[in-house]
């Protein structure tokens, strides 16, 4: 095995894997919905950003193609009567559309009536058709569909029936999808879809296969350049991708449930701020890593049952190598904040001698990792408890300095140089953030070279994906 980063060489083949979802389900290669597929490719083009279509020209092949899609989702709607007053008001929204010469859309109705987090049994299959921007994927809110499948394990129907309540959260797999979610979107929120206004929302969904999917891919490379030994356990994670869906709600799940509880800050991640993009970081890490404590706790209870302890196992995994590995090396150097959440805990990990790159190999004290992650969620948490006594800009600087300890910041950061205006406005403060203020380290510039290939590889992945 190779185990350089200067010589490994590329994951031969890992671009050019098809990614697309095979038709193991009937509905994926159903005639109705292919023609709903085809006629939303063909609309889109014609939509603008805020998902209207101005162009009188163009109106007469939209009323053709929304003549289609209706009809392909009545055709459909016999597959789903389960979710039938939602298709109902659905071709509605479409027809209102068309009568109203294609302005900006409105599916509100259809949209309050889509209830998904009442149906939350493992298999069961929803048609999900609305003009709305994909996270991750485009900010244009256009026509888009998808065919899903609820991910709903008995171990983890368990736990959301007990201490882990959370009736908004909707594990999913992709059936089928169409080009907006032929992206890094692993995301189904109700606040993308175009409506007249904001309802109450009730329900979120994420694509455990194209988390898992992703993960499995990634991290396999990431072990096999970097020379790291992976316990039993962890390998057969990699290799079962029901294994790692299963794996990644669980979760999904904690994490989820993390945001908005706990000892808050008075403007955390859920509440629409403008900050520093570093307080971001924290509160997303923070929720991966109450989900890492649970899942150790879990682990370590002497009434957990074998499937859940296996699960919560492979959950410290996941959050592990899927943060140090992919989150730290996807997407830009701009002010991305998962990407540091990873660098964190790497350099945490490595700092505190669990995690050792040594003669050109990584190597991890596993039996450490449980307490050492679980003493960085606790710095965290602590911040977040004293950040009620503190005024708002005492509290970014004290998260920058919980980070600085651990990373080192850009040198030309005015932050790190206590060169700032503390007597503006926190939106200046804001502003003084570099778009990188905690570059990557030799090891992650090395490590990316070596991985950028396999992570871009990685959008519009499915469970399917071969």
């Amino acid at each position: 095995m190779a185990n350089s980063m200067t010589s490994a060489p590329e994951t031969a083949g890992s671009a050019t894997l098809d990614k697309s979802p095979s038709h193991f389900d009937e509905l994926a290669g159903d005639p109705n919905w292919l023609s709903l597929k085809t006629a939303v490719a063909q609309i889109q083009p014609l939509q603008t950003q805020d998902g209207s279509i101005p162009k009188n020209a163009d109106h007469k092949l939209a009323r053709e193609l929304v003549g289609t899609i209706v009809n392909s989702i009545e055709a459909l709607s016999v597959n789903f009567e389960h979710d039938r007053e939602y298709l109902d008001l659905l071709v509605s929204d479409f027809r209102a559309w068309q009568s109203q010469d294609f302005g900006v859309p409105d599916f509100h109705d259809s949209l309050v009536a889509f209830r998904p987090e009442l149906l939350r049994q493992n298999g069961i299959r929803h048609l999900v058709v609305f003009p709305m921007y994909t996270q991750n994927g485009s900010t244009d809110r256009l026509v888009q569909a998808v065919l899903i499948q609820v991910i709903w394990p008995e171990f983890v129907a368990a736990l959301e029936a007990g201490e882990y309540s959370n009736k908004m959260f909707v594990p999913i797999k992709f059936l089928d999808f169409t080009s907006g979610y032929d992206t890094n979107s692993a995301v189904l929120f109700p606040e993308t879809v175009a409506v007249r206004q904001t309802p109450k929302f009730t329900w979120g969904a994420i694509f455990a296969d194209r988390e898992a999917a992703r993960f499995r891919r990634v991290v396999k490379s990431a072990a096999e350049i970097t020379g790291l030994q992976l316990p039993d356990d962890a390998k057969e994670l990699l290799e079962s991708q029901d294994l790692a869906e299963q794996t990644f709600v669980m979760w999904d799940l904690i994490h989820d449930r993390t945001h908005m509880r706990g000892d808050l800050p008075f403007d955390p991640f859920m509440i629409k701020q403008r900050m520093p993009y570093f307080l971001y970081s924290l509160e997303e890490l923070r929720c991966d890593l109450t989900a890492f404590h649970e899942a150790v706790r879990l682990t370590r209870a002497d009434d957990t049952d074998e499937v859940t302890r296996k699960h919560a196992k492979l959950v410290q995994y996941a959050v592990l190598f899927d943060r140090i590995f992919r989150f730290a090396l996807t997407g830009s150097r701009v002010r991305n904040y998962d990407g540091l959440g990873g660098q964190l805990l790497f350099a945490w990990l490595h700092q505190h001698h669990v995690l050792h790159w040594t003669d050109t190999t990584l190597s991890i004290d596993w039996d450490d990792v449980p307490d050492v992650v679980n003493a960085l969620g606790a710095q965290i948490g602590d911040l977040y408890w004293r950040s009620i006594d503190r005024p708002k800009v005492a509290h970014w600087l004290a998260a920058h300095e919980l980070i600085s300890a651990t990373l080192t910041p850009h040198p030309a950061s005015k932050w790190a140089s206590k060169a700032l205006p503390l007597e503006g406005l926190p939106r200046d403060l804001t502003d003084l953030v570099m778009d990188d203020e905690f570059p990557l380290s030799m090891f992650y510039e090395a490590l990316s070279r070596k991985m950028a290939t396999v992570i871009e590889s990685t959008s519009g992945i499915t469970g399917d994906s071969r």
